[in-house]
């Protein structure tokens, strides 16, 4: 089947360039409208039903009108002079935030910028005072408005809003603050935007100068970002159509997280065609340049397939997984990576077969041999050392994976420290609790469906103020049907910090369960809540979908390789490239620069994305292996051919996808993110496929294929090395 889809591109190049074009174009412009459709900001909502914050949210949703989409952000003012508020202060700070909330507020656009593609967030907000500073130092109002935080959009309002709030204020002879969590976000997004672009650049720039250097041609090193754009384009869009069709909710980073998944991914596909390709037009001159591109692209887009459905098996496995937001990121990269499979197998090799030899033009590297350079150095090196160069291997990974000793999660958002909106709610703390622009709630609701009385809950809210670690306790407001009731919870600690999760997961928690009044159910909610039940979610996931993941991925391995030893031995590389990288983020950030512990998402994405990608060149460098042995010779001389003809494809794939990764370092909160999988992609292409396998095989021989050992043929069918100078044509 792969073969019929390769042969029925090459045949018929142009028109599956046209379709991709009309595909990749119209998906593109449609995609940023679909993603804001299928779009889900609130944290909580990913919560399974059954978890308390989850319950709670319901509640307030259900009773006290929450908007599942609304952001609060937290005003502070205060005289500009330094001195406390007066009464008339008071009534001008009040006045002011009348007519804030009285005052649209318009989504600013980008010149150009077709105004259906990117729907409307203009919005009136809801501003209203919230409290008085005990030392009359300042006041805080509260401003709701509506939409993901990480929007781009959203974040115009804001600071729209912002600006103007600033300058009413100002004009009162007063100074303003902004915090929350779309101030934070807005704040480090101008804070990234540079670095973001300039991070855009270099990558772009680095993946046409690898191509330059590589393959000395100008198609070579423009093309593949052009076509991985337009794969990359329809994928986007495919992915946010199906969401929208089938109700899923995806995260807001589900967006960038798969472009970038895409580009590295599409780029390595191209790469791993492009190689072999050049290879083939060497070996055979003769060929006819549409026959050549069929026949790489069928016998390539073996590998390339399997690489594709290992990446779809893993994330698959997040479907068996209680929180939201993996079991949607699972389908969402597996719909896109079937999309760049597809666009591999038939763009990718129409382009070859268009362009023929003109592809690597003005490079005269079709004229003359291979040189050995590097790559045959070091495939002999590995022939001749391999038990020394496996030692090294071990060495630099366990001495890794010891970093990941006392590793611990980190539940926080990531909001950047330096951060204007930082700087506010630190002035905030100084004087009122941390946690009253981010309030823990108790939720509270009659068992039978009736009415709550405020009195009833009197011994509840005594109770709450002796626990050690709440400021302030607010007092008991009932919802507008009478049907439930809220207690707010001012907690000392940052809302967002593991002491406020532990705090509501341990004391509140019992303290609600121990005097909850008869006839009544009790629920706490808000931030510190709702990441202390995602703690408990992503614990449960990650035992559960680590070994389904684990399984599947050896299945197909399996099945690709008709080998019961090579399966493992792969799978045991991957798993030790998994613990070293882990290992390493551990020792940097969490014991190095003292941050809180690693993400929480970390783990569970870190073993998808490296075990699953980085196993697509442990594919490529055993599928050669096997070939290479098929010919007459050593183990081990098979070996050195398979090193020196993968290295070039294995090195630049990996440079381009850690690439790509490192530029997630420009997006506010996934630094970590982005070392992990920068590192883990190194040493996936490296130190596992260049060094730690083709080591292991050269000691073990054709054994490694054990129980179908490849048996070596006097004369190979298909040429798969490069002729000697002699017999190269004149």
């Amino acid at each position: 089947m792969i073969r019929a889809l390769t042969g029925f591109a090459t045949r018929n190049a142009w028109k599956v360039i046209a379709a991709w074009a009309v595909l990749g174009i119209g998906l593109t412009m449609l995609g940023p409208l679909l993603f804001e459709r299928v779009t889900q900001s609130q944290s909580g909502d990913f919560l399974p039903r059954s978890y308390d914050s989850a319950a709670a949210l319901r509640i307030a949703e259900d009773h006290f009108g929450l908007d599942p989409d609304a952001t609060v952000v937290t005003v502070l003012v205060a005289r500009t002079d330094g001195r406390a508020l007066t009464d008339d202060d008071q009534r001008r700070i009040e006045a002011e935030a009348d007519r804030l909330g009285k005052h649209r507020v318009v989504m600013p656009r980008k010149k150009d910028e077709p105004a259906f593609l990117l729907p409307d967030h203009s919005q009136t907000p809801k501003v209203a005072p919230a409290m008085l500073a005990p030392d009359r130092s300042f006041e805080l109002l509260a401003v709701e408005l509506t939409g993901d935080s990480s929007n781009e959009g959203v974040q115009g309002v804001y600071r729209t809003f912002r600006d103007d709030a600033r300058e009413r204020f100002a004009g009162a002879g007063m100074r303003t603050g902004f915090t929350g969590g779309l101030a934070d976000a807005a704040d480090s997004a101008d804070e990234h935007r540079t670095a973001a672009t300039i991070g855009s650049a270099l990558l772009a720039g680095l993946i046409v100068l690898l191509n330059v250097l590589v393959f000395r041609s100008v198609l070579a090193a423009v093309l593949p970002l052009l076509a991985v754009a337009m794969i990359g384009g329809a994928a986007g869009g495919a992915v946010a159509g199906a969401a929208a069709l089938t109700g899923l909710k995806l995260a807001p980073s589900t967006s960038s997280l798969i472009s970038v998944v895409l580009l590295g991914i599409g780029i390595d596909y191209l790469l791993f065609l492009l190689f072999r390709f050049r290879e083939q037009l060497r070996a055979r001159p003769e060929q006819p340049a549409r026959e050549a591109a069929a026949e790489v692209a069928g016998r390539v887009g073996t590998a390339i397939t399997s690489a594709a459905l290992t990446i779809v098996a893993a994330f698959a496995t997040l479907g068996v997984a209680s929180f939201g937001q993996f079991r949607s990121l699972g389908p969402a990269v597996a719909v896109a990576v079937l999309v760049m499979l597809l666009g591999s197998l038939t763009l990718m090799p129409a382009l070859l077969a268009a362009c023929g030899r003109a592809m690597f033009w003005p490079s005269r590297a079709l004229r003359r041999p291979a040189r050995e350079g590097f790559a045959g150095r070091f495939g002999e090196l590995v022939a001749r050392r391999p038990a020394a160069l496996l030692l090294a291997s071990v060495a630099l990974l366990g001495t890794l994976t010891a970093g990941a000793v006392g590793i611990r999660m980190d539940y926080g958002q990531g909001g950047s420290s330096g951060t204007p909106a930082a700087a506010t709610a630190a002035e905030i703390s100084r004087a009122l609790p941390a946690g009253v622009s981010d309030p823990t709630t108790v939720y509270l609701t009659a068992t039978d469906g009736g009415t709550v009385e405020a009195r009833q809950l009197d011994g509840l809210a005594q109770a709450l103020a002796q626990v050690d670690g709440i400021g302030q306790v607010g007092r008991t407001v009932l919802a507008p049907d009478g049907r439930a009731a809220r207690i707010d919870l001012y907690p000392t600690a940052d809302p967002q910090s593991k002491a406020a999760r532990d705090l509501v997961s341990g004391p509140i928690r019992a303290t609600v369960a121990a005097h909850t009044p008869a006839g009544t159910n009790a629920h706490v909610g808000g931030t510190a809540a709702i990441f202390a039940d995602i703690s408990t979610a992503v614990d449960h996931d990650l035992t559960l979908v680590f070994p389904v993941a684990a399984a599947l991925i050896a299945g197909i391995l399996l099945l690709l390789l008709r080998s019961l030893l090579a399966p493992l031995v792969l799978m045991l590389a991957v798993g030790a490239g998994f613990t070293a990288t882990l290992g390493a983020a551990t020792l940097l950030f969490q014991h190095l620069l003292s941050e809180p512990g690693v993400n929480f998402t970390l783990p569970l994405v870190l073993f998808l994305f490296v075990v699953a990608l980085g196993t697509d060149y442990n594919i490529l460098i055993t599928d050669r292996i096997r070939e290479e042995m098929r010919r007459p010779g050593s183990a081990r001389a098979a070996v050195a051919r398979a090193v020196r003809h993968t290295t070039p494809t294995i090195a630049t794939a990996g440079l381009v996808l850690a690439g790509s990764f490192a530029t997630l370092a420009a997006t506010p909160g996934t630094e970590q993110i982005a070392f992990a999988l920068t590192l883990g992609i190194l040493l996936s292409a490296a130190v596992l496929s260049l060094a730690l396998v083709p080591a292991l095989a050269a000691l073990l021989g054709r054994t490694l294929w054990w129980p179908l050992r490849p048996t070596p043929r006097e004369h190979p069918s298909e040429p798969t090395h490069l002729p000697s100078p002699a017999r190269q044509p004149l």
